[in-house]
């Protein structure tokens, strides 16, 4: 029987940028509403769709090899687990998400110590537990089941709450007291699926390829035609990852050259470049850089 690696896809807020990023490292999934099972084009892959908030304990207790999920809820479960990368994405920026303290903002509480026998509805109990004693305060916390902006007006005098813009906790009116945590997807391993050697060695290549996809997504590729005799004018415009390629074209006295750049500075800099001298000049997307 072939090997096969058990991977943990998180279910939820993290899912669909997850399978984007995993579809740009090579990995085809697509998720029936009607399975946990979702389907993959590696047959050396098993893949489970769990809650985010789950598959670091799956993944510490073995039932997983390995998952995405974030850095938050490996911190809120205590789980023992290695971790093999970062990546910075998630379904609405790049932006790490902050679980953060909040309050309606006409509320009194000014900082967590006015927080002192109160009571503190969130979905990051133990997270929330630590913050108070670091902070000497004494509270009640709760768990919410969901609509925790809600309460905050009506059944609890604080939450805990993730944002990533804080436009969400603008439209309930609450103000941001505090910071207890930042977070960003992590790639975690099971630390027996670690020490072996083949299940590493896919892990690795996983991680590898979707560090490449997501370096990849605020790159594009140029390339353009010009005379040899402007090349050095040309070049004096042209950032590069390293240097650019040069290459001859088989008209005498003409080059072609291609970079790699950040995408942010193509505007700016393709009028630059036809202004060097430069020609057919083409802006292409990509799919991967591996450094």
């Amino acid at each position: 029987m072939s090997k096969k690696l058990r991977f943990g896809l998180p279910k939820g807020s993290l899912q669909e940028a997850a399978i984007q990023k995993l579809a740009k490292a090579g990995y085809n999934i697509s998720v029936s509403s009607r399975s946990y099972v979702p389907y993959v084009d590696d047959d050396e892959l098993e893949i489970r769709l769990i809650r985010a908030q789950e598959i670091s304990r799956y993944v510490e207790h073995g039932y997983l090899d390995c998952g995405i999920t974030g850095h938050d809820w490996i911190i809120e479960n205590g789980s023992k687990v290695h971790e093999v990368g970062e990546f910075l994405f998630s379904k609405v920026s790049r932006k790490p998400a902050r679980w953060v303290l909040c309050v309606p903002e006409n509320s009194p509480v000014k900082s967590v110590k006015d927080l002192q026998g109160k009571r503190i509805a969130t979905e990051v109990v133990n997270l929330t537990k630590k913050y108070l004693k670091k902070n000497g305060v004494k509270a009640e916390v709760e768990f919410s089941w969901g609509a925790t902006e809600v309460k905050a007006h009506e059944l609890v005098d604080a939450i805990v709450e993730v944002t990533e813009t804080g436009s969400s906790l603008r439209a309930n009116k609450l103000r941001i007291v505090d910071e207890l945590l930042s977070s960003t997807p992590r790639l975690i391993a099971n630390h027996t699926a670690w020490k072996d050697s083949w299940k590493r060695k896919k892990i690795e290549t996983m991680s590898l390829l979707l560090k490449g996809a997501l370096a990849a997504e605020t790159l594009v590729g140029l390339k353009m035609n010009i005379q040899e005799k402007n090349l050095a004018r040309l070049l004096t415009e042209l950032p590069a990852l390293r240097n650019p390629t040069v290459s001859n074209l088989s008209l005498k006295g003409w080059v072609a050259v291609e970079t790699i750049i950040d995408e942010h500075v193509v505007r700016e800099l393709i009028p630059q470049l036809k202004a060097a001298g430069a020609e057919g000049i083409i802006e292409y997307p990509l799919n991967k850089v591996v450094y």
